[in-house]
């Protein structure tokens, strides 16, 4: 017989709160569901190098950027020098994001569980920190700051313009003809060329719907190279015209005719993207966005008003683009 909470005298307390059976063995197979979790990749695509100088909530990163030397022409024995006094440019980044959790375990579903309650609430808890962190800055990235003029909608390409990665109105409708994706993303890399962008650590996110379509194409499944080991934990797919290539449902969406939305639909009003909808592919290096996030407290306690033990923690974080030229946003989907 399945085991319950005692009940003594006319002190009765709910012995079937909605959360209690879950966790109770006699009751429920051992083996819990596998969850999936969306990938995150922020540590793969962003420039993390600040990360040792964030202290706490409220601190601001100043990031300088080298000089452009001035190269002179040289008229001969005599002739004075012009002198430069290099002066370095900076941007600041403000750490001034912050997200918490905190998680109970009652006393007595911990002791007749037997699984490590604690442990796997706090777990899924970093995972999920992870996740709404992650759509945050692909919003802010590639929606709020964005990509240089110059690498981005129909006339894209800093010296040539001859490159279509879609607007607002028209996006570049792949779904219809599903090479104008691998078009797209040739074009992406030479948008990058054109802005004098090394080819050292170039990546490309795009959504599960895009990657189906493009694998779909030979000519793209010849392009690829490299293996798939971390696919779990990145959504890391391999090679393709110097990107490594990352799949991720958190990319920003949009329904026709309304504002773009983030990944978990959760950030701005904008109605909740269908299959055919606009969808954002992005591209760049390491250099074009920067992100510094620590975990500024985590701390177990008792709670207060129930038999328990409570476990909160706090990750503050800030990002920024910092070199926009170093940045490509696509617009892909169905032009209806």
């Amino acid at each position: 017989m399945a085991a319950v909470f005692p009940v003594v005298g006319s002190g009765d307390f709910d012995t079937t709160p909605s959360y209690s059976g879950g966790f109770i063995p006699q009751l429920w197979s051992k083996k819990l569901n596998a969850k999936f979790f969306a990938n995150t990749m922020l540590a793969e695509i962003a420039n993390t190098s600040w990360e040792g100088e964030l202290k706490n909530q409220g601190d601001t990163i100043r990031i300088r950027t080298a000089p452009s030397i001035t190269i002179n022409d040289y008229a001969g024995a005599g002739t004075s020098l012009a002198t430069q006094t290099p002066v370095p440019d900076y941007l600041d980044m403000q750490i001034n994001k912050a997200k918490y959790f905190q998680v109970q375990t009652n006393d007595v579903l911990a002791q007749q569980s037997d699984l490590a309650l604690m442990d796997m609430f706090t777990e899924d808890a970093a995972k999920q920190l992870k996740i709404a962190i992650e759509n945050e800055c692909f919003y802010n990235w590639f929606v709020t700051e964005g990509a240089a003029a110059a690498n981005t909608g129909a006339t894209a390409g800093a010296i040539s313009g001859a490159y279509n990665f879609g607007t607002d109105t028209a996006c570049v409708d792949v779904d219809t003809t599903a090479s104008l994706l691998l078009d797209t993303i040739l074009g992406m890399s030479a948008a990058l060329d054109e802005q004098n962008v090394p080819e050292d650590g170039r990546w490309l996110i795009m959504s599960p719907r895009d990657r189906n379509i493009l694998m779909g194409t030979n000519i793209a499944q010849a392009y690829f190279t490299g293996d798939q080991s971390s696919v779990i934990r990145t959504g890391k797919i391999g090679m393709l015209d110097r990107f490594t290539v990352y799949v991720s449902n958190l990319l920003p969406k949009a329904a026709a005719g309304e504002d773009w939305n983030d990944g978990l639909g959760t950030l701005t009003p904008g109605a909740v993207a269908s299959a055919d909808a606009r969808r954002m592919m992005v591209a760049g290096t390491k250099a074009a966005c920067a992100f510094a996030s620590t975990i500024a407290k985590t701390e177990p306690l008792r709670n207060q008003n129930d038999f328990g033990d409570l476990v909160r923690g706090l990750n503050v974080y800030g990002r920024k683009v910092v070199k926009d030229t170093a940045l490509v946003t696509a617009i892909v989907g169905k032009n209806t």
